[in-house]
């Protein structure tokens, strides 16, 4: 099942009273709303911090919706990406929709490759990814993305045959 994210909603001046309203919150309110919200008592971890931000979370989510699942996996990703390399660049992945043409010049000659629903059309046929249709219009392995120019090729010294 494909889950469509729906529009964005601004918050309501009383979703926006009541997230202020978390800052002056002695602990003791903030785990009885926490009860309230969540319908379990909090973690005995939880000090006023964390237990502002789960409560301002299910807030919002309350008034505005939840995330979309891919975009909680995107977020999931990001986390780890940035828990394995601290000081390394956050690179979001682009997001190609079907009907995008990707164009390629490759030794002089233009490729076109329309992306389908179910894959990638080229030359009369559906593949499966990208990196199957560069590797057949180069010749040798190519990741995909790279060779259509969707990801960037910093710190690489290939030979790209333009």
């Amino acid at each position: 099942m494909t889950h469509v994210p729906s529009p964005i909603k601004p918050a309501t001046p009383t979703v926006e009273s009541e997230l202020k309203r978390l800052a002056t919150l002695p602990i003791v309110e903030l785990r009885l709303r926490y009860r309230e919200l969540l319908r379990s008592d909090p973690p005995k971890a939880f000090g006023p911090d964390l237990l502002r931000r789960s409560i301002a979370q299910q807030i919002q989510e309350k008034a505005c919706g939840r995330l979309s699942r891919s975009t909680q996996r995107l977020l999931d990703q990001l986390v780890k990406s940035m828990a394995a390399k601290p000081s390394g660049q956050l690179v979001l992945p682009r997001r190609i929709k079907p009907g995008s043409e990707l164009v390629r010049t490759w030794k002089g000659k233009s490729y076109r490759v329309v992306v389908q629903q179910d894959g990638f059309a080229f030359d009369g046929q559906i593949y499966a990814s990208l990196s199957e249709i560069a590797s057949l219009i180069a010749g040798t392995n190519w990741n995909g993305p790279r060779f259509f120019g969707l990801r960037s090729n910093a710190g690489k010294g290939a030979a790209d045959g333009r």
